[in-house]
């Protein structure tokens, strides 16, 4: 048996594609030879540090990604559907203090990362297909409970998330993915032959695949692999 491969997962759940990515790579950790590391991050960082512009400020983008989500969230089997008011969930409110949520659910889980996905999944559901909030500490407990965290887990992730810890945590993290030369997220970074190859969308997994030497087997890896 080789080594598994490192693969490291940057995402937001402000970001609709981030949760397609997300899905995926969840799907597939079983399925090829790889270590997935999920690495939240904060988006808004992204945008500023890269001089990015996130593609609802230009309005052709924006009605081209409305069309788009709806298509790939079929194919992928994602339940995403776009909130009312897109512009107000994703830059009047933002992720800031879900992303703080998000890593202090990490720096306190020990022995794996399954509340982090859990809790991960569970806001984006909440932004991405229930059109609620993600902001305020008692949407954050909502998700969190839904994720399956005790009541004293979840007060005690609360209190962490607003520390300086916490905040520093995010940060470095962020800054991480754009010392590796994020623009946007998801960003999935494939450590290679001691190499880092980096892909950005949810668009990438066919070519990620080639790369890593695996087989791309669709949305589906679990469906596909019992067709073989």
């Amino acid at each position: 048996m080789t080594s598994k491969k490192v693969i490291e997962l940057f995402y937001d759940v402000v970001s609709p594609y981030s949760w397609l990515g997300f899905e995926i790579m969840c799907r597939y950790r079983n399925v090829w030879n790889i270590e997935l590391k999920l690495r939240p991050a904060f988006l808004g960082g992204i945008m500023q540090g890269s001089g990015n512009k996130p593609p609802g400020l230009v309005p052709n983008k924006f009605m081209y990604m409305t069309k788009d989500l709806n298509r790939l969230a079929q194919y992928f089997d994602v339940p995403l559907q776009p909130p009312s008011d897109p512009f107000e969930a994703m830059f009047k409110k933002g992720s800031l203090s879900a992303m703080r949520f998000v890593a202090a659910v990490q720096e306190r889980e020990k022995g794996g990362d399954k509340q982090v996905e859990q809790v991960s999944r569970e806001l984006w559901r909440r932004i991405w297909s229930e059109d609620k909030d993600i902001t305020e500490p008692a949407s954050l407990s909502e998700a969190a409970k839904k994720a399956g965290l005790s009541d004293g887990a979840i007060k005690e992730v609360l209190q962490m998330s607003t520390s300086k810890e916490i905040k520093d945590k995010l940060k470095s993290t962020t800054q991480d993915a754009l010392d590796i030369g994020a623009f946007g997220f998801p960003l999935v970074v494939c450590h290679v032959d001691g190499k880092p190859e980096m892909f950005f969308g949810s668009d990438r997994f066919e070519l990620m695949a080639h790369c890593i030497g695996e087989k791309w087997l669709g949305p589906h890896p679990g469906k596909s692999a019992a067709k073989l």
